[in-house]
C-alpha cells in the first residue's frame, strides 16, 4: 500500500501564517496600485504535477509568491470596475470559517447551524430590501442563477395556470412564454432564458427613456398585445452603466392588470431600499412576484452569493426541490435549503451574510449606500467641472464618454480601476462604487488620475 499523503505538521501555524498574508494582502489595499503587474502568459505559475506530496506551507508559500503579480486589487477602495464589492472584515472571517467548518448546507438534518443561520440571513435581508415577509428565498452563486432560479418559479406558474405542468412535461407542448424586458435589460436575463430552455426568442423588449427606465405606456402596449398569453415581465433596479430604476409601482400595477409575472433585477439597485434617504427610489418593488439580488455587491460579502426571493412558495418549491432514498430530510425543520436552489452540494453562504449583517446593522447598511451614492455624486460633478461629459449618474453608478486610451491609461497608471462600456452607441467608461471603504478622499484621487490620463 502506498504511503499516507504528506499533511503539515502543524495545521494551526499553516492557518497563522495565511492569516498573515491575508493581513498584508489587506493593508496593502488602499495604497497599493489597482492593477495588475502581470497577465496570464507572464506569471511563472508552476504548471507541471509534481509525483510526490509537498507539505501544505511549502505549497502556500509557493502559490501566493507565484499568484500575487496577477492579483488585480478587485477589493481597493478604488476599484471601480463591473459593479464588484469589497470583502467586509466580518464576511471574510465568517468565509474562513466556513471553509474549517465545511458544511454542505442542501438539507437541514446534518447541518443545522449553517441552515438556522441562512435562514436568519435571508429574513433579514427580505427586512432590510422591504419586501414581503413571508417570501421564499435561496442564497446562490450570482445574479444569474438567481435569474434563473426566479424566472424557473415564473415559467411555473404562468404555465401552470395555462393548464401546463413544465417539471413533468418540459416544455414540449407548453404554450408559448412572453418575457417583455426592457431594451436595456442585463444580459443575465437572456442567458437565464435560455438556461431555463425559454431561448431568447421569447424576449420582446420594451423602450425605454433617455436613462434607460423602461417606459410604462410601452410596457402596457406591449401586454396588450399578448392576447393573454402566458407572461413574464422583467423589470429592473439598477441600470448597470447609470444606475437607473424602472418605475416599479407603474409596472407592478400595468402586469397586474395584463395577468403578468413580474420579475426584479436588482443585483444592486434593490440595496437602496436599505437607505432611508434612498428608498423611495424603488418604491412599488415590494409589489413584484420575484427579486434578484447579490449580496456580494452592495453588502460587500466574499464572493459568491446573490440572493433569489419569490412571493410564491408553491411556484417557488415546484420549480426547485427533489427528493431521494438516501435523503433524509428533518420532520421538524420549516426550510431544506435543496427545496430553493437549483444546488444539491453547495457553500454555506448564509454564514458569511449573517456576520457581515451583524457587523453593519440596519444603520450601517444605510450608511454604506448613502455614502456610495454620494461618492458616485461628487465623481460626476468633479469630472464634469473637469471638462468630462457625464452621460448618467444615478445611486452608486457614473458612466462618462471617453476614448479607450484614456480608459488604458489610467488603468495602467493604477490610482483606480474603472471598466468600459458602451451607453447608447458612446464609448466610454463606467464607474461603479461598491467598496464599504470607499471615501470622498479616494474619489478625488481617482478623479486627478482620470484628468492626468486624457492629458
Amino acid at each position: 500500500m502506498s504511503a499516507s499523503p504528506a499533511v503539515h505538521s502543524d495545521t494551526r501555524l499553516l492557518l497563522r501564517e495565511v492569516a498573515e498574508r491575508a493581513a498584508d494582502w489587506l493593508d496593502a489595499l488602499p495604497h497599493r496600485p489597482v492593477r495588475s503587474d502581470a497577465g496570464p502568459r507572464e506569471l511563472e505559475l508552476t504548471d507541471t504535477l509534481g509525483v510526490a506530496p509537498l507539505p501544505a506551507g511549502e505549497v502556500i508559500a509557493e502559490l501566493v509568491a507565484q499568484s500575487e503579480p496577477g492579483l488585480l486589487a478587485i477589493n481597493s477602495p478604488r476599484f471601480f470596475g463591473y459593479v464588484m464589492g469589497g470583502a467586509h472584515p466580518a464576511g471574510i472571517a465568517a468565509d474562513w470559517l466556513t471553509s474549517a467548518w465545511d458544511q454542505n448546507t442542501a438539507i437541514a438534518a446534518p447541518t443545522p447551524s449553517a441552515v438556522a443561520l441562512e435562514e436568519i440571513a435571508g429574513r433579514w435581508i427580505a427586512e432590510l430590501l422591504g419586501l414581503p415577509a413571508g417570501a421564499s428565498f435561496a442564497l446562490v452563486t450570482g445574479c444569474q442563477m438567481a435569474h434563473f432560479t426566479c424566472l424557473a418559479a415564473a415559467r411555473h406558474r404562468v404555465l401552470a395556470d395555462a393548464g401546463h405542468d413544465v417539471e413533468r412535461d418540459g416544455l414540449t407542448g407548453a404554450p408559448r412564454i412572453r418575457v417583455l424586458a426592457g431594451a436595456e435589460r442585463h444580459v443575465t436575463i437572456d442567458r437565464a432564458l435560455r438556461m431555463l430552455g425559454l431561448g431568447t426568442g421569447c424576449l420582446e423588449a420594451v423602450a425605454v427613456d433617455e436613462s434607460g427606465a423602461m417606459l410604462p405606456g410601452a410596457l402596457r402596449d406591449a401586454l396588450a398585445a399578448g392576447n393573454g398569453a402566458p407572461t413574464i415581465v422583467a423589470a429592473q433596479a439598477g441600470n448597470v452603466n447609470g444606475g437607473s430604476i424602472d418605475p416599479l409601482e407603474e409596472i407592478c400595477a400595468a402586469a397586474r392588470g395584463g395577468g403578468a409575472w413580474v420579475h426584479v433585477d436588482g443585483a444592486f439597485g434593490l440595496w437602496a431600499a436599505a437607505s432611508p434617504s434612498k428608498r423611495h427610489l424603488v418604491r412599488g418593488a415590494e409589489l413584484a412576484d420575484s427579486w434578484a439580488t447579490d449580496a456580494h455587491k452592495w453588502l460587500n460579502v466574499p464572493y459568491d452569493c446573490g440572493i433569489a426571493f419569490v412571493r410564491d412558495h408553491e411556484a417557488h418549491r415546484a420549480a426547485m426541490s427533489s427528493t431521494a432514498s438516501y435523503v433524509v430530510q428533518d420532520p421538524d425543520s420549516t426550510r431544506e435549503p435543496m427545496d430553493w436552489t437549483p444546488e444539491y452540494s453547495r457553500r454555506a453562504r448564509g454564514i458569511a451574510v449573517y456576520a457581515t449583517l451583524r457587523a453593519l446593522g440596519r444603520d450601517g447598511v444605510a450608511e454604506l449606500v448613502d455614502r456610495l451614492c454620494a461618492c458616485a455624486e461628487r465623481f460626476a460633478e468633479k469630472l464634469a467641472a473637469a471638462g468630462f461629459e457625464v452621460l448618467h449618474q444615478e445611486l452608486n453608478q457614473v458612466a462618462v464618454a471617453c476614448e479607450d486610451s484614456v480608459l488604458a491609461a489610467v488603468q495602467a497608471e493604477g490610482t483606480c480601476y474603472p471598466s468600459t462600456t458602451v451607453w447608447r452607441g458612446r464609448r466610454g467608461i463606467r464607474l461603479s462604487i461598491c467598496n464599504w471603504q470607499t471615501t470622498f478622499e479616494d474619489v478625488d484621487r481617482s478623479v486627478e488620475a482620470l484628468v492626468a490620463a486624457r492629458g
